[in-house]
């Protein structure tokens, strides 16, 4: 009998051990519940990340949490995590030019929201405020700064016109409580006839230049062939000169003289 109620005392020790075995594994799910960043009591904000707290009695707080890690009343308050950090984008628009060229720009944008109007972005915009904010933006000032030039100061005026785009961009986002780091152009092409078109002045202009050297050629050609047939003109008149001096002695110097003298005579008698 003693020893029947021995093994009655060890098993209800074992139960009881289960029974608390148990217990602990439940507490222990619980507590990691309680840690986590979605029902738990605290929150840990990465370095370069801010929250915004979501209260379901009081609404989004104003208040910004920073980086670190931050007590929450699990299920009354949720938090939602923004990246606060520089993030590019690259967005292509196609548009005209001030000559009705059309203009395929692709504009690369570093951007980062306004930490401290986190709430308001989140509030009447959303957690996708770049996927709702950027496209539109920046089709709307890329619209209306290509509209000012034609397709050629597109090329050769690219520094100034990624400059108005920049600042025009940029005033454009900060009402929205985004910062752009960064706005340029990475790509800018025009439509197939304008291609063409310049291919073929291109082409036209090579075919004038060649043009101009063969005729610039010839006439150096022809100036050589004069000058030399000039210098034999005077090569010929000189040995002419010289025979007949030679054959008339003075009588041709002095024929010359009275030639002169008769010019000279004329000349005075018309005063």
């Amino acid at each position: 009998m003693y020893l029947i109620k021995q093994w009655h005392n060890c098993f209800e020790f074992i139960k009881l051990l289960y029974k608390a075995r148990c217990f602990f594994a439940r507490f222990s799910i619980i507590f990691e519940e309680l840690l986590s960043n979605s029902v738990g009591f605290f929150i840990a904000v990465d370095a370069g990340h801010r929250a915004v707290i979501f209260d379901r009695f009081r609404g989004v707080q104003d208040a910004v949490v920073g980086e670190g890690t931050h007590f929450l009343i699990p299920w009354v308050q949720k938090p939602i995590i923004f990246d606060c950090r520089s993030r590019p984008r690259n967005v292509p628009v196609i548009t005209g030019s001030k000559d009705l060229q059309n203009v395929n720009i692709t504009l690369r944008i570093l951007f980062r929201p306004v930490a401290t109007q986190l709430p308001r972005i989140f509030t009447s915009i959303g957690e996708d405020y770049d996927e709702r904010v950027l496209p539109s933006i920046t089709t709307e000032v890329l619209k209306a700064v290509v509209a000012r030039f034609d397709a050629g100061e597109l090329i050769t005026q690219r520094e100034l016109v990624s400059r108005q785009v920049s600042e025009d961009l940029t005033e454009r986002a900060s009402t929205f409580g985004l910062i752009l780091d960064d706005v340029s152009l990475t790509h800018l092409t025009f439509g197939k006839e304008f291609t063409e078109a310049v291919e073929m002045k291109q082409v036209a202009q090579q075919e004038a230049e060649r043009a101009r050297f063969v005729v610039e050629k010839v006439r150096a050609e022809q100036q050589k062939q004069a000058a030399i047939i000039s210098a034999e003109g005077d090569s010929q008149a000189a040995l002419l000169i010289a025979n007949s001096l030679a054959v008339a002695g003075d009588g041709l110097v002095e024929l010359r003289k009275l030639e002169a003298a008769e010019d000279i005579l004329g000349y005075f008698r018309k005063w």
